[in-house]
């Protein structure tokens, strides 16, 4: 696979712009995925929001293995950084939310009060592209306030969002501007947090299909029957021949296996599964 580099001119714009935003907020909410939890968090945000208190939510854990949450959600405490599961798109998001946010501001909170000051906190939303920095905002929110979509970028513009009890900055999903680990940039082009257009899927799809045979075979077998795990490409046809991907004269159409391979990884279809171990990133979020 090609080395992976995307960092958009409006990337830049949006670090600037949060760089002086974050004077304004009592804590930011840094939405990841619960799937890779390591290519998700941004260390260039971490040093951007300086003594602020951070509370990590690792969101999508319905589509993570959840044993391996477990083991990042133990790799955060070790490193004091507050985090929790989520699952945003869910009917008790708002409220486990919330309760985790107060927790994390209680100190803060305290001293306002102290002062006679009350007010609703305020909060700034961040994260790497398609984690579900928009859906978070508007489980908070209880109605879409927020713009969501698949392809990375939806988010633009900063926006102030009203919701009970607190107050959002919702931000652009930034990236590292140098992806210095190539395993993480790959787990971002799964997850769909660089652009399609910029990658090749056939790519992807090999990539892909290499980790998942190695960490999570039972689930290539149950979604797609595959008995040949011999190679990627062995892989690749058969899933090709399995879904009816074959053009006349019996060759594949790699184009939509790649896309099928991706998108049912991407949508949960291939089983609960997190491609990185918490035990390989022991210090990474320190």
């Amino acid at each position: 696979m090609k080395h992976i580099q995307w960092f958009p001119g409006h990337m830049t714009k949006a670090m600037r712009m949060m760089e002086d935003s974050v004077k304004l907020v009592d804590g930011v909410l840094v939405v990841l995925d619960a799937r890779a939890p390591a290519a998700t968090f941004n260390k260039n945000l971490k040093k951007l929001f300086g003594g602020k208190p951070v509370l990590c939510l690792l969101n999508k854990a319905d589509l993570a293995d959840e044993r391996k949450t477990d083991a990042f959600l133990s790799e955060f405490a070790r490193a004091g950084l507050p985090a929790a599961r989520c699952i945003a798109a869910s009917a008790g998001a708002a409220k486990q939310i919330s309760e985790k946010v107060l927790f994390v501001l209680r100190d803060k909170i305290a001293r306002d009060e102290s002062r006679g000051i009350v007010r609703p906190p305020k909060l700034m939303v961040a994260g790497i592209p398609n984690t579900g920095k928009s859906t978070v905002i508007n489980a908070l929110a209880c109605e879409k306030r927020a713009v969501t979509g698949d392809k990375a970028g939806v988010t633009r513009g900063k926006q102030w969002i009203r919701c009970a009890g607190f107050e959002l900055l919702d931000t652009p999903g930034t990236m590292p501007p140098a992806f210095e680990n190539q395993t993480l940039a790959k787990h971002l082009a799964y997850l769909g947090s660089i652009n399609d257009d910029i990658l090749d899927m056939d790519d992807v799809a090999l990539e892909l299909l290499g980790e998942l045979a190695a960490a999570y075979p039972q689930n290539l077998a149950e979604r797609y029957g595959i008995e040949d795990f011999s190679s990627p490409l062995a892989m690749y046809e058969q899933v090709c021949r399995r879904r009816g991907f074959v053009r006349r004269g019996g060759e594949y159409d790699y184009e939509r296996g790649a896309a099928a391979i991706v998108d049912d990884f991407r949508k949960g279809r291939t089983g609960r599964i997190t491609l990185e171990n918490a035990e390989d990133y022991r210090g990474f979020f320190g």
